[in-house]
This record gives C-alpha cells, structure tokens and sequence, in this order.
C-alpha cells in the first residue's frame, strides 16, 4: 500500500528486453535501504526489488505489467517516481493508492500559471467513469485532486512542491502516464453493478 506521495525521483540505468518479458535497471538515491523483495511504486507500478547494486536496484517487468504501464516505454536517463510501501504508523498524507495501474493516459497541458502549474491528463473511458470533480488520481504515482473534469480528460493545479520533488518538472505534452483511480470508487462500482444486475 501507498500513499502517492513521492519519496524520491530515480533514473533509469538500462531496460533490457528478456522476451515478453523485461528487466529495468534503476539509480536510486534510497537503494542503499532497500533489500530483495522490498515493494518500490516506479511512477505508481508496485514492482518489487530484485536485485541490488552499489547505486541501485533491478526490477523485473512482466508482460502484463509491460501491457498495461508505461514502463516500456522508459528508456535510459528517463526521471521516474519512487515511494517505497507505507510502514504501519506513517502518517497518511495523499490517499490510498495500490499500486495496481489500472490503464495510461497521455499529458495533454503542462503549462506554468503563477507560482503553480496546469498539468492536464487524457482518461480513457474506463478510468473517467471512476473520476469526481475534486476527487483522488493516482498519476503516475503522484496522488492528485482533480480540479476540473470533462468527458475524456482530468485538469490539476500543481504546487511548486510537487512540481520540484517529482518528475513533472521533467515531463512534456504526449507523455504516456500510468493512471489509478481510487479504490473506493472501484468497489463501489462493482457492488452497484451487481445490485444492477440481481434488480
């Protein structure tokens, strides 16, 4: 479990193929804390650590995790967010956020405004139906408020916090973006379908 609140940025080291499958290298600043096995959100994608190195940790990408993310799509010297699993007792400053990237978006506004920023982000239909105006939007790992919402994008204003511990100071328009909506929503969801279904 996560927070969404970004711990650290990283860079990607290597993303070597290994079929269907992939192995993703990654410079960490925390990786001397980390042990095999450790749970590490990568841009909002619960990975675990496979290996360790002197100034980093690998990560092994699986076809469904290819499918599904933007990590593919990482090449060497890609900027990505970390946030390592909550601990019992840490305070809960962003929402819950699983990890379990439910489908990309793409950045369609990065614009400064004031001392803030506009990021807009495109929803494909399965994600928009989930999204409230003012309500929670893991993006790419980051726990967002939605400012404004239309029928097939998500509008937030972005702090000079976010903007400077995160990677968007580094992102650009037509960037793929991993997107996971609030677990309430989901179950709530599912449980009015099946409602639906039996009335």
């Amino acid at each position: 479990m996560f927070t969404g609140l970004v711990e650290a940025v990283g860079t990607v080291a290597s993303l070597e193929s290994c079929g269907e499958q992939a192995r993703l290298m990654l410079k960490i600043p925390f990786a001397a804390e980390l042990a095999p096995g450790d749970s590490v959100a990568i841009n909002g994608c619960c990975l675990t650590v496979a290996a360790l190195s002197e100034s980093g940790a690998s990560f092994d990408l699986l076809a469904q995790t290819l499918r599904v993310t933007s990590l593919g799509s990482l090449a060497a010297g890609s900027r990505v967010n970390l946030e390592r699993a909550m601990r019992v007792g840490d305070r809960f400053g962003g929402h819950f956020v699983q990890g379990h990237v439910d489908a990309r978006g793409m950045i369609t506004r990065l614009e400064p405004s004031g001392q803030d920023h506009i990021l807009g982000v495109s929803l494909p239909p399965e994600i928009e139906r989930l999204c409230v105006d003012k309500g929670s939007l893991a993006v790419d790992g980051i726990s967002l408020t939605i400012a404004e919402l239309t029928e097939n994008e998500a509008v937030f204003w972005i702090t000079p916090h976010t903007w400077q511990h995160t990677h968007l100071h580094a992102a650009q328009c037509g960037q793929p973006v991993n997107l996971e909506t609030d677990m309430l929503a989901k179950h709530v969801e599912k449980l009015l379908a099946a409602r639906m279904a039996g009335a």
